[in-house]
């Protein structure tokens, strides 16, 4: 469960740092001004949709940080390089060649989520 209170304060971070006034910040991820408003009072908690709008709009957030303060904003956009190949995959597979083309059933990858043995994950969209 997320403390409210720490995350308005979190929210109000990445509000800053932007330089964006609550209408502004609602105005760019797609939401009413409304509803900025009731989540900066504590009136409401944020909602699913508003999380993915904000994290989709503003990809240095780390959704770790803004829910329980762990990690960094702005988010390093840099990834250290495997010291070794997974064990689980080997090296030659040719499982990820054309990865953004690959299709099945007329579905095409959208995303893939990488998740880290430390609790942090990278997400790449197409």
């Amino acid at each position: 469960m997320i403390n409210t209170e720490d995350f308005i304060k979190r929210l109000q971070k990445v509000m800053e740092y932007y330089g964006e006034s609550a209408s502004s910040f609602a105005e760019k991820i797609g939401v009413q001004r409304s509803s900025i408003s009731h989540i900066l009072s504590g009136r409401n908690k944020p909602s699913l949709d508003f999380i993915l709008k904000m994290l989709h709009t503003f990809p240095e957030v780390d959704l770790y940080w803004l829910f329980n303060g762990r990690g960094n904003f702005p988010a390093s956009s840099k990834t250290e390089p495997l010291k070794e190949t997974p064990k689980s995959l080997p090296p030659d597979t040719g499982l990820f060649k054309d990865l953004e083309t690959k299709k099945t059933n007329n579905k095409s990858i959208e995303r893939i989520v990488i998740f880290y043995s430390d609790g942090t994950f990278k997400n790449f969209q197409n």
